[in-house]
């Protein structure tokens, strides 16, 4: 064998990549060595000494490709390198990351790459540790102890060497606790720390959401210095910031806004021009009170964005700011970035200009109320308002046109429902809903993008850098599993030159609305999609089919906006020196960087404060039957969400009825080897809670019955396949071949 593995190291030597046919013939290697070779090739893979590509070409390790990124690991041990350049995933398996942990960068080697273009490789290096810290139940054992993490994907307990479980944190037995790591895993020495902060006891909502914020280092806090220099803003505009500000004081101005917020950052107005609708977005002038450097722009920089939780907001700006003078309330006086647009009979924009200006909101009103205004026509609320009913006519109007322009060039809208968490005092949840969504969010979503396309166009067309939203096309990999995924429904999905218009895709979600399977397809399809980000290059938005894009419209709680309106302002005044120019040439390409990460981490705190409010929610439902569709199929079981509760869980595989069941990975299916039942993904199904696990964020059930399934298309025949999950019951001998 070694003479075996010289011979090869020294053909593949010469640089070249080699086919395995070739590699026969140079080696002269005769029909019954081959196997041999076969085993010393894939020990030479599995080492990492070679590396195998498609179409079994073999060459050296580093001759291949590399991939330096960041490391997701999976709960149940592999991972994968998320490049920092972007493209597909480089997935690795469990045994090359016994010393990383989620969240490192790395550096990995690509090692064999399949015909389907999905990559395998191993981490050959550890550019940056990704965890210092960790959040997660203290276990006391003797006089030490571990924690176990609160986070599934770091895959391991952190140890506790006796003594540094006391001290200032005295952890007791069961508590939550944060834990500094001091050794990392390395061959059969285990994560070891000690615990620097008790946050308190299991169950407790306000601890859960400190969980969440320690886990994802939110700023929460504002430091003294931060908070004085807010309050030192006066709390009424004066006349002298309102000079040289375009008056727009006596102009009908209303927010629309949902019925808990606190912050306004947009106000609306509308008039009718013959044909045409003139439209003002009126946005709330941070820039005016948070100076650029100043202690208030440091601290807003840091956090990039406000978070959102189901029970409150950690915000980018302290109150009295977010709350107070920047917040457009109504019956006062407010300083405001005004874009105002002219749209014609067909809803396309033929005039637009920007200015700052001063506005007095007539009215808070809500979703809800223009609701009952435009759709529900209640003569209560059109009374009290009856002289904003002309003006909430025309913004519906105009909002129908704007949308329609940007369907017709393609822009996508992901309608997908979302969960509102209804809490009770104390933070506990009570219930989860669907969150409406209506008329009224419509329309200020669409006066919203119209803004935002507005400015970035105006900004493009300046010589000056600035700030974009960007939103590359999809990953051609991706939009191939997507057609094949589509397909198994009975959907065309058309890609040319694996490509795909985005018309294409709007016709498509067309085509799902109200089956079954319009949310699955919806959320496949959104995650085709890479994700949004901010740039300091404008590269288009794919999503709203736009040619440049930026955010404008909410800086109290978007960094990003803030540095838009620093830039709208300094252009509109004139004020950009070539200085000027070259400082934000330099700094905005680390700006989009960080901006975009923040909100990447305030979006995954987001989420997984729901997620724990669902557990919270399932926590005493054990034994409740519910309906659910199946949103995925596994050899080992079937993932099923519930109907209008947004809860998943999985029906694990071993609690089917008795059968042998084959997992068709093409069909998204499970099927009985001898009853031939088939449970198959958008079947809708009736379940049973039988466990939470709140540790692990998981729900299991148990299958009561099939309610709905949807129509069979042509599958593989079962008998012949080598995927077989056996279940409760002797297993057949294996046919032959």
């Amino acid at each position: 064998m070694r003479k075996g593995k010289d011979a090869v190291m020294r053909l593949l030597a010469k640089g070249e990549p080699i086919p395995y046919r070739q590699m026969l013939k140079a080696l002269n290697i005769s029909r019954r060595d081959r196997d041999q070779l076969d085993q010393q090739l894939d020990f030479l893979v599995e080492s990492g000494e070679i590396v195998k590509m498609p179409g079994r070409i073999y060459a050296l390790a580093g001759s291949g490709d590399s991939v330096r990124g960041k490391l997701s690991v999976h709960r149940d041990g592999y991972g994968f390198v998320m490049p920092e350049e972007g493209g597909e995933d480089l997935f690795v398996p469990a045994r090359y990351l016994t010393e990383y942990m989620n969240g490192d960068i790395v550096e990995a080697q690509v090692v064999s790459t399949r015909r389907d273009g999905k990559r395998e490789g191993r981490v050959t290096a550890l550019v940056q540790r990704g965890v210092t810290e960790i959040v997660g139940r203290f276990e006391a054992i003797g006089k030490g102890g571990r924690v176990i993490p609160d986070d599934p994907k770091l895959g391991r307990d952190l140890f506790v060497t006796p003594g540094a479980a006391g001290g200032a944190a005295k952890a007791r037995d069961g508590q939550i606790v944060l834990a500094q790591i001091t050794a990392y895993p390395a061959g059969a020495r285990p994560l070891e720390g000690r615990i620097t902060e008790v946050l308190g006891e299991a169950n407790d909502p306000e601890v859960e959401a400190l969980t969440v914020i320690k886990k994802y280092e939110l700023p929460h806090v504002f430091d003294e210095k931060v908070l004085e220099e807010a309050q030192k803003q006066p709390q009424q505009v004066t006349e002298e910031a309102v000079a040289g500000r375009t008056d727009l004081r006596e102009r009908l101005t209303v927010t629309i806004d949902g019925e808990t917020a606190r912050d306004f950052d947009d106000a609306v107005s509308v008039a009718r021009e013959g044909d045409k609708i003139r439209l003002w977005v009126s946005i709330a002038d941070v820039s005016h009170y948070v100076v650029e450097g100043s202690r208030l722009d440091t601290e807003a920089y840091l956090r990039g964005t406000s978070v959102y939780f189901p029970d409150r907001c950690i915000p980018m700006l302290p109150e009295e700011l977010s709350n107070g003078i920047c917040s457009l309330n109504p019956q006062v006086d407010r300083l405001t970035m005004t874009a105002e647009m002219l749209f014609d009979a067909a809803g396309e924009r033929v005039d637009a200009r920007f200015y700052t200006s001063v506005i007095k909101s007539a009215a808070r009103l809500t979703y809800t109320t223009v609701k009952r205004i435009l759709v529900d026509r209640d003569l209560e609320a059109v009374e009290q308002n009856a002289h904003l009913v002309e003006d909430l006519k025309v913004m519906e109007d105009l909002s129908l046109r704007l949308n329609a322009v940007r369907r017709t060039r393609g822009s996508i809208d992901f309608d997908l429902p979302e969960p509102q968490i209804i809490l009770d005092l104390q933070g506990e949840t009570t219930a989860i809903v669907r969150a409406e969504r209506n008329l009224a969010h419509r329309i200020i979503e669409e006066f919203m993008l119209a803004a935002n396309e507005a400015v970035a166009g105006f900004l493009e067309n300046t010589p000056v850098p600035s700030l974009y939203r960007v939103h590359e096309n999809p990953d051609p990999l991706k939009l191939k599993d997507l057609a094949e995924f589509v397909f198994g429904f009975g959907y065309i999905l058309k890609l040319q030159d694996e490509k795909v218009n985005p018309l294409e895709l709007q016709r498509l979600l067309a085509e799902v609305e109200g089956k079954p399977e319009e949310r699955l397809i919806n959320e496949v399809l959104l995650r085709c999609m890479k994700q949004a980000r901010y740039s300091a290059e404008n590269l288009g938005h794919y999503g709203l089919a736009a040619g440049s894009y930026t955010h404008f419209t909410s800086p109290i709680r978007r960094y990003p906006d803030l540095v838009v309106h620093r830039i709208l302002k300094r252009v509109l005044s004139q004020k950009m020196k070539q200085v000027d120019k070259d400082r934000l040439e330099a700094r905005l390409p680390e700006t989009a960087a960080h901006t975009s990460k923040r909100e990447r981490v305030a979006m995954e705190a987001e989420r997984e404060m729901v997620d724990l409010k669902k557990m919270q929610f399932m926590r005493d439902k054990i034994g409740e039957e519910y309906d659910g569709y199946i949103t995925g199929v596994a050899p080992f079981g079937l993932f099923v969400e519930l109907v209008d509760l947004f809860v998943e869980g999985m029906v694990p595989v071993a609690t089917l009825p008795m059968d042998y069941y084959v997992h068709l990975e093409k069909s998204h299916a499970l099927v009985g080897e001898r009853t031939r039942a088939m449970y198959r993904i958008a079947d809708k199904i009736r379940v049973k809670v039988s466990a939470v696990n709140e540790a692990r964020k998981q729900v299991e059930f148990s299958l009561v019955g099939t309610l709905e399934k949807r129509p069979i298309e042509p599958i593989q025949d079962v008998r012949n396949s080598y995927d077989r999950i056996p279940v409760k019951g002797k297993r057949p001998k294996p046919r032959r071949r």
